[in-house]
């Protein structure tokens, strides 16, 4: 998950960078999913897997939800900064567990209540910087889409959680590019730009970024519960931060470093034992 993390931050600033030379956000996920759909289809040639799977109408059902969530974070992403984007995404721990205790079965610990507390918290510091500093307010647009893009993720993250008892990694993985490609030429071709030089290899690395992100992902869900593993993903938000500060430029205010503190420390209480944790594999 801390692959996967740093995966997913270095995708967030191509995606950045990419939205700032004025690609559309429906073309970005073409190129994401092209590189990945051809990663994917490598590796499950390569391991003699079958593309079905045992629940493909969950793994298009993973794929369909996933697509609508990416276009809420790639959108965030051209409308906040870096940092804030990256820490809004990463509040779906929060949903994924809720999602898990609803659909699987996982019942939430005691120390999973309190991340959710802290993540909470966090996110009205990161949004309404006024009640602590003078800071200019985040867009609410850009986080009513953030949250929407978190909540997408989270329930999408359960059904990998659900299908890694039955699927390859790799035929969970395949089943995003396959539904996000299609879908995002039929709804975004007349928007598409030329790529010009640099941009080919801007294009190539967001998808091969994603791909990282997404084999970490799989992996760490399939060998813990959803919400515990998810919850490790809120390292992205320590590399994004970094990344937004040594390449971007951008700087941290109080109010996000707060924020990251609230919720980082929430990831740290959820990660302890807690006696309430009774989950076994039958109950999903």
């Amino acid at each position: 998950m801390i692959i996967s993390g740093l995966g997913f931050a270095l995708m967030g600033l191509c995606v950045k960078i990419a939205g700032a030379r004025g690609f559309p956000i429906m073309e970005l996920i073409f190129a994401r999913s092209l590189v990945s759909l051809i990663l994917c289809y490598i590796d499950i040639q390569r391991l003699k897997l079958s593309i079905f799977g045992q629940n493909t109408g969950l793994l298009w059902l993973r794929g369909i939800i996933g697509f609508l969530a990416l276009i809420a974070v790639y959108k965030s992403l051209t409308i906040l900064p870096l940092a804030e984007a990256t820490l809004i995404q990463y509040l779906h721990p929060i949903f994924t567990a809720i999602f898990a205790w609803f659909f699987l079965g996982e019942r939430i610990q005691n120390n999973t209540i309190l991340c959710v507390f802290l993540g909470c918290l966090g996110t009205l510091i990161l949004s309404s910087p006024g009640i602590i500093t003078n800071g200019a307010s985040l867009s609410l647009i850009g986080l009513a889409v953030g949250l929407i893009g978190a909540a997408g993720s989270g329930l999408a993250y359960t059904l990998v959680r659900h299908l890694s008892y039955s699927e390859h990694p790799s035929v969970i993985i395949l089943y995003f590019p396959l539904v996000c490609l299609p879908l995002s030429f039929i709804f975004g071709w007349n928007d598409f730009i030329m790529p010009r030089s640099s941009d080919w290899l801007l294009l190539i690395a967001i998808g091969f970024f994603t791909h990282i992100g997404q084999v970490g992902l799989t992996l760490g869900m399939s060998l813990e519960k959803a919400a515990n593993v998810a919850a490790y993903g809120y390292v992205q938000v320590v590399f994004a931060a970094m990344l937004g500060v040594f390449v971007l430029s951008e700087k941290l205010s109080m109010t996000t470093l707060l924020g990251t503190i609230c919720i980082l420390g929430g990831l740290v209480i959820n990660q302890r034992k807690d006696g309430s944790e009774t989950f076994t594999k039958g109950n999903a």
